[in-house]
């Protein structure tokens, strides 16, 4: 007894939306696809030669930590005498390009020496009023903040805040330092 093979055939529209779909199908690498026997809407496929491989992409750099406000009870205990700056740093009167490079000298040196805790003196400016003109004060006061959001000090500056009175007020900061790497 010979058994019947249960194949269907296609119909000439699933010829056609195979054939359609065979089209847009992209082969596994290695494969080809062969076209049904008869299916002229189905071009023989070109072999492409193999892609050249890309170079592998630099590392990204690591985002810049987000800057933190100095903890409470530091700063508490900084306006109760409870706890003393690790070290100093008076920038007024100085000029912009002088301060800005012997803030990032003294950051360097206070992270180097282990320091966690520093106060940074711009002064409070004003206006000065000059052969009638407002001469621009109180530069330091606005550039220092900014220079510590800056990506060259943000791998040495946690966080900073304005100083309490005792210690300069709205002239100072205290600005929170980043352990070194490979320090305890």
């Amino acid at each position: 007894m010979t058994r019947k093979s249960r194949t269907r055939q296609l119909s000439p529209e699933e010829k056609r939306l195979w054939s359609h779909v065979a089209r847009h199908v992209k082969p596994m690498a290695g494969k080809r696809l062969t076209p049904e026997p008869g299916d002229r809407a189905a071009p023989a496929p070109q072999v492409a030669a193999p892609a050249p491989v890309p170079a592998p992409l630099p590392p990204p750099k690591p985002a810049l930590p987000p800057l933190a406000p100095v903890e409470r009870r530091t700063l508490q205990a900084l306006r109760r005498g409870r706890k003393d700056v690790d070290s100093v740093i008076d920038l007024h009167g100085m000029r912009q390009e002088e301060a800005h490079f012997a803030l990032l000298r003294f950051l360097h040196r206070a992270q180097g020496s282990g320091h966690g805790l520093v106060l940074v003196i711009t002064g409070k400016g004003g206006a000065a009023v000059s052969s009638g003109l407002v001469e621009e004060r109180g530069v330091l006061r606005r550039m220092v903040p900014h220079w510590l959001r800056l990506p060259d000090l943000r791998s040495l500056v946690v966080g900073f805040e304005e100083a309490s009175p005792q210690h300069g007020g709205s002239g100072a900061l205290y600005v929170r330092l980043r352990r070194r790497r490979g320090a305890g």
